[in-house]
């Protein structure tokens, strides 16, 4: 076994932010990434990329048998929830076939620690709001869903082939790395505050409001932002809580508290200096008025602590981000 760290999805929006860390941290690491969301260029230490899909067993046997990982963190995913209704076969092969060819490969060459990439969707509409790690998992969309059948599975080959792993369901994901090296970059991206942060770069006519009658405070739905560079730390917290000797496990990595969608777009406008256009739409299906973390466990049982844990930091380095890539 080697000290290599394979990554898949390594070039995307969460993979590139912990492989950047994983190499600030000294550790090595393989990327493998079929490159249709992700880019090359967003691997700034060098690291080695296998460009190919996790679909091609014969590459991905390949992989292992010249670098034998003893650890793997899995990130390769479609990640677009409304998509999924739509498109639910794409995403039952994406994740959870793709998974599937992943894990029987780990069992085949012996990986030791197995990081997933998990979130929140798995419980659907939980009872008040918030959930916790032993809160009922019923996801709504085939996105939960696939993540879901992915973490069984990962359960299963763990008590079956003595693997360890750890299952972090994020909560919204959101920011930059602090020196705008590197950020969301998808095109067409679904996501609330590079959305806000386009429309005040002149990108976007219009930001909107997708239900204003939600039994919340403002009558906009809320959720738990966690900014990129703390979710990447959760990653190698949960890392070195497995080398420790940790259980396998799944927590929740988010920061308990949450911002309503009038809160994200009043905080954009106010780091951006711009008071652009806000239109109120209809509630999209399957959205949920309020979508919290209980996220004691991870820092309990891994120690990781939240660095960047404001509303205003995660605005703030999302717009560096965004004002860079505008004047690309």
């Amino acid at each position: 076994m080697s000290d290599k760290i394979l990554v898949t999805g390594g070039c995307g929006y969460i993979g590139s932010h912990v492989v950047r860390q994983l190499a600030e941290a000294g550790r090595q690491v393989v990327v493998y990434d079929n490159l249709s969301t992700g880019f090359r260029d967003a691997l700034i230490n060098g690291e080695e990329l296998i460009q190919a899909d996790l679909a091609d067993h014969e590459t991905l046997h390949a992989a292992f048998q010249r670098h034998r990982f003893a650890t793997v963190l899995h990130f390769a995913a479609a990640i677009v929830a409304p998509e999924s209704v739509s498109q639910p076969l794409k995403y039952y092969g994406n994740n959870t076939r793709n998974t599937l060819g992943l894990l029987e490969t780990c069992a085949r060459f012996g990986v030791r620690r197995f990081i997933f990439s998990s979130t929140a969707a798995v419980y659907g509409f939980p009872e008040g709001g918030s959930a916790s790690e032993e809160s009922l998992l019923a996801p709504i969309n085939p996105y939960g869903t696939s993540k879901l059948m992915s973490e069984w599975m990962l359960r299963d080959v763990a008590a079956a082939h003595g693997l360890d792993y750890v299952a972090l369901r994020y909560f919204n994901v959101a920011g930059a790395d602090p020196q705008a090296r590197m950020g969301q970059r998808t095109p067409e991206a679904t996501h609330l505050i590079k959305i806000a942060c386009q429309t005040a770069l002149g990108q976007r006519n219009q930001a909107a409001i997708y239900g204003t009658d939600y039994p919340t405070p403002d009558g906009t739905g809320i959720r738990d932002y966690i900014h990129i560079e703390d979710l990447a730390a959760a990653h190698l917290a949960a890392l070195a809580y497995l080398g420790n000797g940790g259980a396998s496990t799944a927590m929740n990595v988010g920061y308990g508290r949450g911002s309503s969608v009038r809160e994200v777009l009043a905080m954009v406008k106010q780091v951006s200096g711009v008071d652009f256009t806000v239109v109120e739409a209809e509630r999209r299906p399957g959205d949920p008025a309020c979508l919290i973390a209980q996220a004691g466990k991870i820092g309990r049982l891994t120690g990781w602590q939240p660095r960047y844990n404001s509303l205003q930091t995660i605005v703030e380095d999302a717009w560096r981000w965004e004002s860079k890539l505008a004047g690309r």
